[in-house]
């Protein structure tokens, strides 16, 4: 399961290291509804997580098992295409990043959050973490080397909560530190939004090519 966790762990901390849901989180954290909200967001990011790292785990199991060689080409192929995929969307992610003092676009939904209930932010956390592109291409990389290593159905269980784990912890402690000290965190959590507003083209940009080069680099290794 070691080897299996090592290949999954890129995977995960391009999720968690993903900006946009963690600005969303904390945009939730200051606004009036700030702890259902927050709430809601959390728990529909970890299920998007899930969901999305289960699904592709249980169809990847089916594929055929490793040649004579120990070759898994089938699996090689999606882990190429899966890579070619991510450094593509690096470069659209570098080309869109804001220039001088240009004021970065955000997603309209972001003006919306103020007025938004703990059940549209648990929708919101699951479409993020379940159904955003880039997101979406790390969770069928998990559950491809997750399905095709041929795991016992207790260590698919801890590879996927390690992934999980992981994956969720940068949405997950903001809002349960803002639950046990919502007072000091307000400042710290306006800054680093701030911080994230400005530099999320470029910081997705750098993970999603580092990550883009580790799977063609996984995938070409399974031929």
């Amino acid at each position: 399961m070691v080897p299996v966790i090592g290949e999954i762990l890129p995977l995960a901390l391009g999720i968690a290291i993903s900006p946009i849901p963690i600005i969303a989180a904390i945009l939730m954290l200051l606004s009036p509804k700030a702890r259902t909200t927050g709430l809601g967001f959390l728990a529909g990011w970890l299920l998007g997580i899930v969901v999305a790292v289960v699904v592709f785990t249980l169809l990847s199991s089916a594929l055929p098992d490793e040649g004579e060689d120990g070759s898994k080409p089938v699996a090689g192929v999606i882990k190429t295409v899966l890579g070619v995929l991510l450094l593509l969307l690096a470069v659209k992610q570098f080309r869109s990043r804001p220039h001088g003092d240009t004021e970065p676009a955000m997603p309209k939904w972001m003006s919306a959050i103020d007025s938004m209930t703990p059940v549209r932010a648990l929708a919101l956390g699951f479409v993020l973490s379940a159904l955003n592109p880039k997101n979406l291409l790390m969770g069928i990389g998990a559950g491809v080397a997750i399905g095709s290593a041929g795991l016992t159905a207790g260590e698919v269980t801890g590879a996927v909560a390690v992934f999980t784990v992981i994956a969720a912890s940068t949405v997950a402690v903001p809002v349960i530190g803002y639950l046990a000290a919502s007072a000091r965190l307000a400042g710290p959590l306006e800054a680093l939004r701030t911080w994230l507003l400005h530099n999320n083209a470029t910081v997705m940009a750098i993970l999603l090519l580092v990550i883009g080069v580790v799977m063609i680099g996984k995938g070409i290794g399974s031929f």
